[in-house]
């Protein structure tokens, strides 16, 4: 009979292990000595040793799943409680229940890892899905397209909920995509239809252009263009290509009305400087005639000035007030002559002056007499009458006699 601190052998070859319970039983040995026998259950012991070990190693250093360790676990239970083995199996077992608290805690912390992954996710899905619903109102296209692209490519890097929650949350993101690919979608049509409108009101308005483009009317044309403008601005823009070519044909026909306007307008503004520098001899030549002292000649240079003035044409319409007002001055000015010679050559105005010359010098006389009369008879109002009456008739004869020798100078 051979035993150690854990195991014996006894006589008929049966092994047992020594355990805080008592002795069990774990095998038999016949094909040698008892020592032999014990060393191979030790071995065996060894054996679970080393495997609790490592068990304990991939539980606190790696991140083997909590069931896979249960049931690693559960299996080396069996072999420390059931197994064939010699040694302190109260101590492999004690590891053992440290070892399942310490997996237990690995179970709940992992748990509460997850849980709080999962609300973390679900939040961070929630702010994703709120977003998307605030941008699917967004008339930003552009900008909120990008931003929708960007929350999908983050939804897609996000762990899944439970399929319940991650379907609802899901339909109202996908919904949410689908409102703002409605709203853009009808926006470009909408706006391809304004353009295509803006397309053919402004090819119109080319036609229109191109034909007033050879016009020479120069006025009511320029009025033109600029209605062709404003209608131009207020017609929109068609698209990007087509109103540039649209644009070009539209300002080109502008470019050949007006160039030949400016052309036209610089030519007869050289005329019209070389017009005034005649005029302005001419009105020179005019004011030489004053002082008039022969009228008939003087009317007679009047004539030859202001037949040349004619033939010249339009000056600058800024100096042309100048330059008439200086003719106009010396027309007045022989009119003025014309007029006081024939005050003194009218016959019948001359006759007329010397009969109211002796119209009222006979009134005059015959007042004179009846006042004679008066004072002789000592009649003092009718004397007072006489002489205001004799006053007034001798202003008006002074008068005359101041008309009629405007006919005798």
């Amino acid at each position: 009979m051979s035993s150690d601190p854990w195991g014996r052998v006894d006589e008929q070859g049966t092994v047992y292990v020594r355990t805080a319970d008592g002795e069990r039983v774990v095998g038999s040995w016949q094909a040698g000595s008892p020592e032999e026998a014990l060393a191979y259950f030790e071995r065996k012991y060894q054996g679970i040793e080393v495997e609790i070990g490592l068990l304990e190693k991939r539980v606190r250093t790696t991140d083997l799943a909590a069931k896979d360790a249960q049931t690693a676990l559960e299996h080396l239970r069996a072999q420390v409680t059931e197994g064939h083995a010699v040694g302190d199996l109260d101590a492999l077992a004690k590891r053992l229940d440290a070892l399942a608290g310490e997996i237990e805690s690995r179970r709940e912390e992992r748990k509460a890892a997850r849980a709080k992954a999962q609300d973390e996710t679900r939040a961070a899905k929630e702010a994703l899905v709120s977003e998307a619903e605030q941008l699917a109102e967004s008339t930003q296209w552009r900008e909120a397209g990008d931003r929708l692209r960007a929350l999908v490519d983050t939804w897609k890097g996000l762990p899944r909920l439970d399929r319940k929650s991650d379907d609802e949350l899901w339909h109202r993101f996908s919904h949410a995509r689908s409102v703002f690919s409605k709203h853009r979608k009808a926006h470009f049509a909408t706006l391809d239809a304004e353009r295509e409108q803006a397309r053919q009101t402004k090819e119109a308005l080319v036609s229109e252009a191109e034909a007033l483009s050879s016009s020479t009317d120069w006025g009511s044309t320029a009025a033109a263009y600029r209605d062709l403008m404003a209608r131009w601005k207020a017609a929109g823009r068609a698209q990007r290509d087509v109103e540039d070519e649209l644009w070009a044909r539209f300002r080109g026909a502008q470019d050949v009305f007006f160039q030949a306007r400016s052309a036209v307008f610089s030519e007869r503004d050289a005329e019209q400087v070389e017009n005034q520098k005649l005029k302005e001899a001419l009105a020179a030549e005019a004011e030489a005639i004053l002082p008039i002292t022969d009228l008939k000649a003087a009317k007679a240079a009047l004539r030859d000035v202001n037949e040349r003035w004619e033939a010249i044409g339009h000056v600058p319409r800024d100096v042309r007030p100048k330059l008439d007002g200086r003719l106009n001055a010396v027309e007045r000015a022989v009119r003025e002559a014309e007029d006081a010679e024939w005050k003194r050559s009218n016959p019948e105005a001359k006759a007329r002056a010397a009969g109211m010359v002796g119209l009222f010098q006979a009134k005059a006389d015959k007042i004179q007499a009846d006042l004679d009369k008066a004072r002789a008879a000592g009649n003092a109002g009718k004397v007072a009458k006489l002489e205001s009456e004799l006053a007034g008739v001798q202003t008006l004869l002074e008068q005359a006699h101041k008309s009629q020798e405007e006919f005798s100078g």
